[in-house]
């Protein structure tokens, strides 16, 4: 631990020196004005001698891996960034080399992290916040305790932070800046990875009226409020589509002029206008997998039916266009299964409905048409073909019967299951959302009751099977007073290792 010196002669509180490179153009002026006990400093340092009381004097870090001092160069040894010269106070000096163990679980967010909070606004990290605000060093000091934990260290504390849901992170964002910034670098979601922290969560995006967004955490039964999409009167009232992504709700509709994207983000906690696609359209199948998503078919803004894809990478936020389909169509539906990407359903043309299917294989990046593998042809005023994905088992809901039916791949055939817990066919398909919910499947519809309209999320676990044809459907959550029309909805799903559709 040092202290970081904003004026001469005075001293405001410590901030942590770990083992990372430097960003180009930066430099900053470490000092300290106190004695830190031998045995705290040695804390993740080599070839210091664990007896006697230390005292760490100033020099500045530079941005070419190297160190001045009294306008002295000092290269950095080995993979160690920072090597500083340490004077005892019995008058001997020796030399303090900051890296190894010290700030592994930390020098990603310390020194790497620089985020924009805002269009036209500086870079932020968590060495200018520690600056100002300071650690948990371990040593008591007058005025407020500003530790991510009170009483932990910050390497301890991020441990624990790391378990705690991405539902939650909302509020822990409000806690102080230094939560903020933590949220917003996303660096918790790494260390969750690092941890090997499996455990599923999920979190259900729908829009049921013009107030906006709302999310569903299913394992607390939380309801959260989204803030608005900053968009034009043109969007907020025109049709949309989503999808959920990585870490983001991807939005698709059309603005005044043209197409638009708006993307929110779990980690930022807000709404930013995304990359537009090589080839914009709307009334496309999509589907996700992990951090990457894909779009096939649709129309484009003079109506014309596409047969082109494209994947985005939202580790980038960039749109890749791919491999054309064998078909153009629209109103089409896409999911992953097996780890390929498919697209069922759909018209080619206002009057020509689509009985097959399409199989893009991600490694050989060709398609496959699949004749017959969606017989249940959908019209020009139904829904797109509701399908979800569960275990890599391919689940649909039949319109005109309220069905829900089972895809075997082996032999191309369809077989019933049950009946939803909800009407599809008054509304031919759409007002409804049937979607994955890790192994299981959700329906999301509106009902109408003795205490007003609400929508009811109903769940069922295929792995329990069907009795004597009733699939036995569990009420998962309630919203009340929305009105009885699913307009939008989107599941996000991840875990420790890795983002799940």
């Amino acid at each position: 631990m040092v202290k970081c010196r904003e004026k001469e002669g005075q001293f405001t509180h410590s901030v942590r020196v770990p083992t990372c490179k430097l960003s180009k153009n930066t430099a900053f002026t470490l000092s300290s004005c106190r004695r830190f006990p031998a045995k705290h400093v040695l804390t993740g340092m080599n070839s210091v001698e664990s007896c006697g009381v230390l005292e760490i004097r100033s020099f500045s870090a530079l941005a070419d891996d190297s160190v001045s001092e009294a306008g002295k160069q000092i290269t950095k040894i080995a993979d160690c960034l920072i090597l500083i010269e340490v004077h005892r106070l019995d008058g001997k000096t020796t030399e303090m080399e900051f890296g190894g163990m010290f700030g592994d679980m930390t020098k990603k967010i310390r020194l790497a992290c620089s985020l924009q909070e805002g269009e036209g606004k500086g870079n932020n990290s968590f060495v200018d916040l520690d600056t100002r605000e300071g650690v948990n060093d371990g040593f008591p000091r007058i005025g407020p305790n500003d530790s991510l934990l009170p009483g932990l260290f910050d390497d301890v504390a991020l441990n624990c932070l790391a378990r705690v849901s991405r539902s939650d992170y909302a509020s822990l964002a409000c806690i102080n800046r230094r939560y903020n910034l933590l949220i917003r670098s996303g660096y918790l979601s790494g260390l969750r990875k690092k941890l090997g922290i499996v455990e599923l969560e999920h979190l259900v995006y729908l829009v049921c009226d013009p107030r906006g967004w709302e999310a569903f955490d299913p394992k607390r039964n939380r309801w959260i409020t989204l803030p608005k999409i900053p968009c034009d009167e043109c969007f907020n009232h025109a049709d949309k589509e989503s999808l959920a992504v990585g870490s983001e709700l991807l939005v698709f509709g059309r603005e005044l002029m043209d197409f638009a994207i708006w993307k929110y983000s779990l980690i930022c906690r807000g709404w930013v206008k995304c990359q537009e696609m090589n080839r914009p359209r709307c009334l496309f199948g999509s589907g996700s997998l992990g951090s990457i998503a894909i779009v096939a078919g649709g129309s484009d803004k003079y109506g014309n039916v596409l047969e082109s894809a494209e994947l985005y990478d939202s580790s980038s936020g960039t749109w890749v266009l791919l491999p054309n389909m064998h078909t153009p169509r629209r109103l089409c539906s896409g999911f992953f299964m097996d780890g390929k990407f498919y697209v069922i359903g759909g018209m080619s043309s206002p009057t020509v409905s689509l009985t097959c299917g399409e199989e893009y294989d991600l490694k050989t990046r060709n398609w496959r048409k699949i004749e017959g593998m969606y017989p249940y042809v959908n019209g020009a005023a139904q829904a797109p073909p509701l399908v979800a994905v569960v275990d890599n088992e391919l689940y649909a809901v039949e319109h005109l019967t309220n069905m829900v039916k089972k895809y075997d791949k082996e032999d191309n055939t369809w077989s019933e299951l049950g009946r939803l817990p909800v009407r599809a066919d008054s509304s031919n398909g759409w007002g409804l959302a049937f979607k994955a919910c890790g192994e299981k499947l959700l329906v999301v519809g509106g009902q109408r009751g003795p205490e007003g309209e609400a929508v009811v999320l109903n769940s069922w676990c295929p792995r329990t099977g069907v009795r004597s044809g009733t699939i036995d459907w569990q009420v998962l959550g309630v919203k009340e007073h929305v009105g009885v029309f699913v307009y939008n909805c989107a599941v996000m799903g991840w875990s420790g290792e890795m983002l799940l559709d």
